[in-house]
């Protein structure tokens, strides 16, 4: 199928922080380790090797040995989990949220972009095993933010009450969600496959976080992708010690803090702000921020409370209970995995940079960051017709009012541009500027505010013109709009919008494979993929 990319800086969907990361801008060299490509990573697997203990690998096996008990694991991710208790062995990681039946279509594109990598990087380097992880974030709280999904311009939304972290959640109330759901859906093959994916992730005795895994393996599994869960003792037993310095030497605020300021001052926009403790209390129903008060440590909107003495010997015998906040859940997770990539939307990357010093201090290595693929979908239909319309693709990432106009211009068979009046017209009032110089100030200012006049009055005609030429258009710009609004559904990337059930319905398990063969992690441009 036929792809095209664009790049990322043109979509104008992207930061500047990304956008200048992209073309390695010199004043971003201290907020990352080292740009992704593909010489790159051997640097960083001698880095990173020496920062993992095999007392760890072998906890991190068992852990996820654990983790996949109960799921139909393809014979790929089973010895991938079994590879990482090996010194030769390390993770490209991605994470994202448990969204409802995946959430944003770019949950697919993260994965991909993960298991495109970790094949890459074996080409090059054949004597290592690499391993895509996929990280959910159990722990989450904000049950608002992934409760549901879209689904042809509406929201398929599970509405329960919650509390304290979401991948706890029993997912037992969403057989009537089901029902709501199938009915939007036509009579095909593949509505009922995805019906018995929705049914065989969520309608079991789950939890949340184990749904996700399901669903998660049953689209991925083939690939050998490993799916693990940061809430667990034996994992955050690892994590103690960098807990420890959390709580009593706000280690990540001081580092972080500085960086945000040199972010700052360099004109980008700070994405997450430290707090003095950014770790949160976690048991079940209740996370609640930790934050210290003349030396006792207390749980936020509840009467837990300890000591210095009394919340170490609690992290240490609980570790558990112990849960990582955005600041330092990076930190966390490059402890616990053999990591060498973390792969994440522009929002997250922003928040990583912020991280460099943080690393730097714990002496952890800090990962290579990479922008996951972004890819628009073209049905073929919609291609056929921006052909017969003469229209670029491109040419749709722009704000539909400045695309019409654009196209207005484009199409007018009268020249809409009064550039050249306008530059006649300041070449006449020269003159009469010249002539005001040899008399008094009024005079002066009245051939100034005539000018003015002059020029806005010209101004005004353009608009009027380009006002007349549109509706002339009417017809033509209207088929425009109509492609815009389906690619760009609520003017945003599609990506940001769509569910991938509404693509699945034409692709069936293709998509998978589609994206599969077309995205490639290391090409920074934002793919446009004809289906």
């Amino acid at each position: 199928m036929p792809s095209h990319s664009i790049s990322f800086r043109e979509t104008g969907y992207f930061s500047s922080l990304m956008c200048d990361y992209l073309d390695q801008k010199d004043e971003l060299n201290a907020f990352y380790n080292r740009f992704p490509t593909l010489e790159n990573f051997q640097k960083q697997i001698d880095e990173k090797a020496e920062h993992v203990a095999s007392v760890n690998r072998a906890v991190l096996e068992n852990a996820l040995l654990k983790q996949y008990e109960g799921v139909d694991a393809s014979l790929e991710t089973h010895n991938n989990i079994i590879a990482l208790r090996k010194s030769d062995t390390f993770t490209v990681t991605t994470g994202h949220q448990l969204n409802l039946f995946t959430g944003p279509l770019y949950f697919l594109y993260k994965i991909i972009s993960t298991i495109n990598l970790t094949r890459q990087l074996k080409e090059r380097y054949p004597k290592y095993h690499f391993v895509p992880v996929y990280w959910m974030a159990t722990e989450d709280h904000d049950f608002d933010e992934i409760n549901f999904f879209n689904f042809r311009g509406k929201k398929v939304q599970w509405t329960r009450e919650s509390s304290g972290a979401v991948g706890r959640l029993s997912t037992e109330s969403l057989e009537a969600l089901l029902k709501v759901f199938s009915n939007q859906l036509p009579r095909s093959v593949k509505a009922d496959e995805l019906i018995e994916l929705f049914d065989q992730a969520y309608l079991s005795d789950y939890s949340l976080a184990e749904a996700t895994r399901q669903l998660t393996n049953a689209l991925f599994g083939e690939y050998g992708l490993v799916i693990i869960d940061g809430d667990d003792k034996d994992l955050k037993h690892i994590f103690i010690p960098y807990a420890e310095k959390e709580l009593v030497g706000n280690q990540s605020f001081k580092a972080v803090s500085e960086t945000n300021s040199e972010l700052a001052s360099s004109g980008y926009k700070i994405q997450v702000n430290p707090r003095e403790i950014n770790l949160f209390y976690l048991v079940d129903g209740l996370r609640e921020r930790i934050v210290e008060k003349d030396g006792q440590f207390i749980v936020n909107n509840t009467k837990l409370s300890w000591d210095r003495e009394e919340i170490i010997a609690e992290l240490h015998a609980h570790p558990e209970r112990f849960s990582p906040n955005v600041i330092t859940r990076p930190l966390y997770q490059e402890v616990i995995l053999p990591n060498l990539c973390y792969i994440g939307g522009g929002g997250e990357l922003a928040y990583w940079m912020q991280l460099k010093d943080y690393f730097v201090d714990a002496k952890v290595a800090f990962p290579i960051l990479l922008l996951r693929n972004s890819v628009l979908l073209i049905p073929s239909k919609i291609m056929e017709k921006l052909e017969k319309l003469k229209l670029d693709v491109k040419a749709l990432f722009q704000n539909q009012n400045q695309l019409v106009e654009q196209l207005t211009r484009l199409n007018s068979e009268i020249e809409i541009d009064f550039s050249r009046q306008k530059e006649f017209l300041k070449q006449q009032f020269e003159e009469l500027h010249n002539l005001a110089e040899q008399t008094d100030k009024s005079f002066k200012g009245a051939v100034a505010a005539q000018e003015r006049k002059q020029i806005k009055g010209l101004e005004h005609l353009e608009k009027r013109l380009l006002k007349a030429q549109k509706k002339q258009l009417s017809g033509y710009l209207k088929r425009v709009k109509a492609i815009q609004d389906e690619l760009f559904p609520n003017q945003s990337l599609q990506e940001r919008q769509l569910n991938f059930t509404e693509v699945y319905l034409e692709l069936g398990k293709e998509l998978i494979n589609l994206l599969a063969d077309n995205l490639e992690p290391l090409n920074g441009e934002f793919l446009i993929i004809e289906t």
